[in-house]
């Protein structure tokens, strides 16, 4: 393990740095530590159907969870100004104050042992693309739900209008999340919740 030390700026998205993070750097790795302050917060109490959004002076308290090239799994604890505790899993749209220092542990990846007569394996890609848009309450369903069902994926977040023209040009849809299956376009997060009520989601893996 490698330490990889992180300082995020103000106004940056705490969930989709990590992301775009690991996604970028093909990194496998947990969050050692934590400490800074935000300006919103976005977090899924247990047994809440949306999550819960808080806004003012916020200062983290802890923040733990595991990050790959697939997706993140984090869960926050923060304060608010009367002092008062609140925590659940992170969202998008849980945005950075005044700044946030990160210390992320980073796994080493092994390489496996080959002869001569033996072919280094390559690691199959995701079967699910999904494409998001920040802030976006369908996208963070959709994600949640993958997320439960542990499936593999990768993310896009769509940050900038050439970003959006991509992702129109190939799918044909002006809204989000867009969900590729094996490169082929399945739909929004009405038609991953659908495949989903069939059974055939989880057998994605």
């Amino acid at each position: 393990m490698r330490p990889l030390p992180l300082k995020l700026t103000p106004g940056s998205d705490l969930r989709l740095s990590l992301e775009e993070l690991a996604r970028a750097q093909q990194l496998n790795g947990f969050v050692l530590g934590v400490v800074g302050n935000l300006s919103r917060a976005a977090f899924q109490c247990p047994g809440q159907a949306q999550p819960t959004v808080l806004e003012g002076d916020l200062e983290v308290i802890t923040l733990n969870g595991t990050l790959s090239p697939e997706g993140v799994h984090l869960h926050l604890s923060l304060s608010d100004g009367a002092c008062q505790v609140w925590g659940g899993h992170l969202e998008p749209g849980t945005l950075v104050q005044k700044g946030v220092d990160l210390l992320v542990g980073v796994l080493e990846q092994s390489q496996p042992a080959v002869d001569g007569n033996t072919a280094t394996p390559t690691a199959q890609p995701p079967r699910i693309e999904i494409a998001v848009l920040p802030g976006c309450p369908w996208c963070a369903r959709a994600l949640r739900l993958l997320r439960t069902l542990d499936l593999p994926h990768t993310v896009d977040t769509i940050n900038d209008d050439a970003a959006f023209s991509r992702w129109q040009s190939r799918s044909g849809m002006r809204t989000f999340p867009q969900v590729f299956i094996d490169g082929a376009l399945l739909g929004g997060y009405d038609d991953l919740a659908s495949l989903h009520g069939s059974g055939k989601l989880e057998q994605l893996r």
